[in-house]
């Protein structure tokens, strides 16, 4: 039976998903070293703040204030730098198709948390009111489970799948936790380097792995 258009056409979609699926598995190295940084930074704030409830650690208030803001400057420094590398490489528009699609997915979560980072800020100071800012964390992973069951819808990978559904059980955990600073820091603290550094890691090995096999 000769080919039809419509049947060539089917041919040619599904060898299009199939591409998207089975074709260069390698993670944006980008992302990968985001989430890695991230994760160890941010983890290691609130293993300090934990530190400061439980009487750990007293500091001046001026010290505590450049500790926190060094986390954030190092964070935006090593994003940066890998944002800068990434474009003198060709970017992440110019990879195969599978990991441009994961790239967009967490561009697109990234935008919506500057979003959500926003609004909280506003609102809380408006309103005079710190625990509203607390609420944005729990916002923060909800997302961040939502980009990471794409991922695990296009790669099938387990560990993507075990880290939406931590994403999604630590923004429920968040949110029920903003009246209780310690648990709240200690949830905080292991989903950020559990649901963070760690999937940054396999990412940052898996990308390695990539480049070096080409």
């Amino acid at each position: 039976m000769p080919d039809t258009p419509n049947r060539q056409s089917a041919e040619a979609d599904l060898a299009f998903l199939r591409s998207i699926v089975d074709g260069d598995r390698r993670p944006p190295m980008t992302l990968a070293i985001c989430y890695l940084a991230g994760g160890l930074l941010y983890g290691l704030q609130c293993l300090f703040h934990i530190g400061q409830i439980l009487g750990v650690i007293r500091w001046p208030g001026l010290a505590d204030l450049i500790f926190v803001v060094g986390i954030t400057v190092a964070f935006l420094a090593i994003l940066t730098w890998a944002i800068l590398t990434d474009m003198k490489n060709g970017g992440a528009n110019r990879g195969p198709t599978g990991a441009r699609m994961l790239n967009a997915a967490f561009s697109a979560t990234g935008m919506a948390n500057a979003a959500v980072i926003i609004v909280f800020a506003v609102g809380a100071i408006r309103e005079g009111e710190f625990f509203i800012w607390l609420y944005y964390a729990a916002i923060v992973f909800a997302l961040q489970a939502a980009a990471w069951y794409v991922a695990w819808t296009l790669r099938r990978k387990g560990w993507m799948l075990a880290t939406a559904l931590g994403g999604w059980a630590t923004a429920v955990a968040l949110g029920v936790l903003v009246r209780e600073p310690f648990w709240y820091l200690v949830v905080c603290t292991a989903a950020l380097f559990l649901l963070f550094a760690l999937p940054g890691w396999i990412m940052f090995r898996d990308a390695r792995a990539g480049l070096k096999a080409h």
